[in-house]
């Protein structure tokens, strides 16, 4: 019989103010919970950044498969202290896996996991042994993720597949596995996790870009694999107070999702400071011109924190976490100077102290920065 496992949430009152109230949910799941080993994994706190001056030409957004390539070793190399980026990968992946490259194409066709660090990582994973039929390029959404077209830069055996069919079909979400949660007496109130992740994968690399986001604050690691392997997800942001706060990490933290996520690398060639999760005006865009990697998603995620948050108040823009209700307008979602939501950075730091997904604070965090 399959064992269950209830979750409600109490308020964490660090995060909260003194009248906010968290949802209350069931999880439900028949995995078992995460090992010590499992995420944040076995480097938990650090961090490798790597920059190249040279990875991208900022007037035609062309990316350099040379740079991309270097940077994918190094920050590997460095990461796990391993001699050579073969043996660095091996420590992470084995022959008979299958491995789900969790991409982000909510900004397709421009922002989006770029094919040539994705490209990167399949012949990376095929390098030890992984067959290409067994690696996995996925998205919840088919018309998202096959604008991007990875089919062009990785072998013709390599399975490029959208969690939900043209027609919205939701049979590639396990009953079995779900949260439950009324946010405002919707219908429909359960979320459930991928099918990929659950009957399909054995390991699986998170790829997320550095974006700002109107609800959640930023984009990263956490909301990649949270809101892009649940269904039912947009709910959580139907009102300016949103849920994000508490549900991304919730949802992350699900088995077997949290467990079989074992690599994190953000594409940060180009970024998004405003108007994510999209970017539909190119002056929001910014290039970094940086990949992270970490086995530790709340890590990266919190310097992502600090790299939006940079370029919002060089850009005159408010903070990620101003909260007024003055600034809040609806329909002004490209204007900087508005919010469209009160937006909750804090679901990082809610996810590091609710869940241990990973180090918050910023002195536990072992940053090494390298250019190449």
């Amino acid at each position: 019989m399959d064992r269950r496992i209830f979750l409600q949430l109490a308020a964490a009152p660090a995060l909260l103010g003194a009248t906010d109230e968290l949802p209350s949910y069931k999880v439900v799941s028949h995995f078992p919970a995460a090992r010590s080993t499992e995420t944040p994994g076995p480097y938990r706190g650090k961090v490798v950044r790597v920059h190249s001056e040279n990875v991208i030409d900022t007037a035609s957004e062309k990316i350099d498969q040379t740079g991309v390539d270097k940077m994918l070793s190094t920050g590997i190399t460095s990461l796990t202290g391993a001699k050579s980026e073969k043996d660095a990968w091996a420590s992470f992946f084995s022959p008979s896996d299958v491995v789900g490259i969790k991409v982000n194409c909510s900004g397709a066709p421009v922002i989006r996991a770029s094919p040539e660090v994705v490209s990167g990582i399949v012949r990376n994973l095929i390098s030890v042994g992984v067959k290409p039929a067994n690696i996995y390029i996925y998205e919840r959404f088919l018309n998202q993720l096959t604008s991007v077209h990875y089919e062009r830069v990785v072998p013709e055996a390599v399975q490029i597949v959208a969690i939900e069919t043209p027609a919205g079909s939701l049979t590639g979400y396990d009953p079995k596995v779900y949260v439950e949660v009324s946010f405002f007496g919707e219908d429909d109130t359960r979320s459930n996790l991928a099918r990929l992740v659950t009957e399909r994968f054995t390991k699986i690399i998170n790829v997320p870009n550095a974006k700002e986001h109107q609800a959640s604050g930023v984009t990263g690691c956490l909301k990649n694999l949270a809101y892009g392997d649940f269904s039912n997800v947009a709910r959580s942001h139907m009102r300016e107070k949103t849920n994000t706060l508490s549900f991304i990490g919730t949802l992350a933290a699900v088995e077997p999702l949290r467990s079989k996520c074992v690599l994190n690398i953000m594409d940060g060639i180009r970024a998004v400071w405003h108007g994510g999760p999209f970017s539909e005006e190119k002056k929001y865009r910014f290039y970094p011109k940086q990949m992270m990697f970490s086995t530790d998603p709340v890590a990266m995620d919190r310097l992502l924190i600090d790299l939006i948050e940079d370029k919002r108040k060089a850009e005159g823009a408010p903070s990620l976490w101003d909260r007024s209700s003055a600034l809040i307008d609806r329909r002004a979602h490209l204007d900087y100077h508005k919010n469209t939501f009160i937006r909750e950075p804090g679901h990082i730091e809610y996810a590091a102290k609710t869940f241990n997904l990973g180090e918050y604070d910023k002195s536990r965090i072992k940053l090494t920065s390298l250019d190449v």
